[in-house]
């Protein structure tokens, strides 16, 4: 190493189209804070990896999905346990709601008006897996498997499967342009009266 003998400053031994690299030493306050990032480093491999003793974001992350799987499951097993006692809703925010969770869910199978594409028709009394509020809750929940319906237990919330079924309860009735052929030989009139 030498000194400038202009500006009395160290620079190294090599130069660069006239440019002189010089060799200054760093700021204090970095030197210290890139060790102490070294030493922080090293104490959370010891730790976290080759300890064991605290858990690894993966380790994190599956206690809390496991621990969102409970309240999932406990949330709905209330929720199916009350089925019986649940009626359509007919308040306008929870049908939009439900009415949100139709287009994004339903419409491809069963049309935005409810009229029935690949799933059956919405709108008029002949229904495949029963005609009660209740019904149309559990095949929600439930899905139909065999004809390709989803199971949407655990992808929509209670409160989304309540606004969508009350949504759907209100279709009935309504006059799509070309409809899809009733499905069931049976007409099962159970609407109640205030949907009529």
């Amino acid at each position: 190493m030498k000194t400038d003998p202009e500006k009395q400053v160290p620079v190294l031994n090599h130069e660069a189209d006239g440019i002189k690299e010089l060799d200054n030493l760093l700021p204090r306050w970095w030197v210290w804070l890139f060790w102490g990032c070294n030493l922080f480093g090293l104490l959370y491999l010891i730790y976290f990896h080759l300890l064991g003793l605290g858990d690894t974001q993966a380790t994190a992350y599956l206690k809390e999905a496991r621990a969102g799987e409970e309240l999932k499951s406990v949330a709905l097993a209330s929720f199916e346990k009350n089925l019986s006692s649940l009626q359509p809703s007919n308040d306008p925010s929870l049908l939009r709601q439900g009415a949100q969770v139709y287009t994004t869910y339903c419409a491809p199978c069963h049309r935005a008006d409810g009229g029935g594409l690949v799933g059956p028709n919405l709108c008029d009394d002949y229904w495949i897996h029963g005609g009660t509020y209740q019904d149309t809750l559990r095949t929600i929940i439930n899905g139909v498997p065999e004809k390709g319906m989803l199971m949407w237990r655990g992808v929509l919330k209670p409160s989304e499967v309540q606004a969508v079924a009350s949504h759907i309860y209100k279709l009935r009735g309504s006059n799509p342009a070309n409809p899809k052929p009733p499905e069931n030989q049976a007409p099962q009139n159970n609407k109640p009266s205030e949907f009529e």
